[in-house]
C-alpha cells in the first residue's frame, strides 16, 4: 500500500484520491482526523492502511482480516509448508481444509477450491479469493500476470514468490522489522475482531500477530478481539448491531481524544 508495496497506487490514493475527496466533503485532511475500517479484505485493508501509512490515519478496526501473518495463510504456511494442497503424514498424505463451518466440520478443501478458480479463469484472472491476493501481494511473472505464489495444479510452493510477499505484503512481518519506528505511531490504534472458529481460519494469522507485537518492546496498546465459536465477519457484536453503529462511536471518541491542541473540532454538532 505504499511506494515500496505497491508503488504508484498506493500513492495515487493516499496523496491524490483522499485528499481530493476531503476537499469536495470538506473534509479536515490530517491523519488526526482520519479512521479506517472493514471486514475480510477490507479488514486487511483497513489495518495495512494504518501500517503502511502510519501518519495517515488515527485508528483502524478490522474485523476477519485477510491472512496477517503468512505463516497462516489461511492454514498454509508459507514459509515453512512445501505443498498447499496437501498436509504430508508419516504414512501418507490428507487434503488440506479450505473452509470449515463453526463446529469444526470441513466443507472444502484447497485442492478443489483452487482448481475451482484455475477453471474460472487461468493466469490468475478468476475474480475468486485466492488469485485476488497474488494481484494484490506478487510480483508480476514472466508472462505479464500476477506471479503464481504456488502451482495451480499440484500446490507446490513458489519460495521465491513467498520472499516476494515476506518483504512487502506479511503485515505481521512489516510491523516486527520496523517495530521501533512503527510502536509510537501505532499505540491504541489497532483494533482486531475475529471468530475463533473463523470459516478460512484467519484466526491464525491473528493470533501469530498479537503473540508477536506482546514481544515487543516498547510496547503498545492494540485491542484483539476474538468470538467465542464465532465464523467469517464476526465482528464483537454478534449480530447486535452494524458495524457502523460499533465503531463509528468508537472512532469519534478516539479522535476527541487524541486531537492536537487547537484542532478543528467543528464537525461535533
Amino acid at each position: 500500500m505504499n511506494s515500496a508495496n505497491v508503488g504508484p497506487y498506493g500513492d495515487a490514493i493516499m496523496n491524490e484520491l483522499i485528499p481530493a475527496v476531503e476537499k469536495q466533503f470538506r473534509g479536515i485532511g490530517q491523519g488526526w482526523a482520519r479512521t479506517n475500517y472493514g471486514c475480510s479484505t477490507g479488514g486487511w485493508e483497513a489495518l495495512a492502511d494504518q501500517i503502511f501509512y502510519p501518519d495517515l490515519f488515527n485508528g483502524a478496526w478490522g474485523s476477519s482480516p485477510d491472512p496477517v501473518d503468512f505463516h497462516a495463510y489461511q492454514i498454509v504456511d508459507l514459509y515453512n509448508d512445501k505443498n498447499a494442497y496437501w498436509i504430508e503424514g508419516p504414512w501418507g498424505r490428507i487434503e488440506r481444509p479450505n473452509t470449515r463451518r463453526p463446529d469444526g466440520n470441513v466443507t472444502s478443501t484447497m485442492d478443489r477450491g483452487n482448481h475451482r478458480e484455475l477453471v474460472l479463469g487461468t493466469h490468475g484472472r478468476s475474480g475468486d479469493q485466492y488469485n485476488i491476493w497474488q494481484a494484490v501481494f506478487g510480483p508480476v511473472g514472466a508472462d505479464g500476470y500476477p506471479a503464481y505464489i504456488w502451482d495451480p495444479m499440484t500446490g507446490v510452493i513458489n519460495k521465491t514468490v513467498v520472499q516476494y510477499w515476506h518483504d512487502h505484503f506479511d503485515l505481521t512481518a512489516w510491523l516486527e522489522s520496523h517495530w521501533a519506528t512503527l510502536a509510537p505511531k501505532l499505540d491504541g490504534k489497532l483494533h482486531i475482531a475475529v471468530g475463533d472458529e473463523d470459516t478460512y481460519y484467519l484466526d491464525n494469522a491473528v493470533y501469530m500477530m498479537e503473540e508477536m507485537m506482546n514481544k515487543q518492546s516498547p510496547k503498545i496498546r492494540a485491542e484483539f478481539d476474538y468470538g467465542r465459536k464465532q465464523p467469517h465477519c464476526y465482528d464483537g457484536t454478534y449480530g447486535r448491531v452494524s458495524e457502523e453503529q460499533l465503531y463509528m462511536p468508537k472512532m469519534s471518541d478516539w479522535i476527541i481524544k487524541t486531537a492536537p491542541p487547537g484542532a478543528d473540532m467543528s464537525w461535533r454538532y
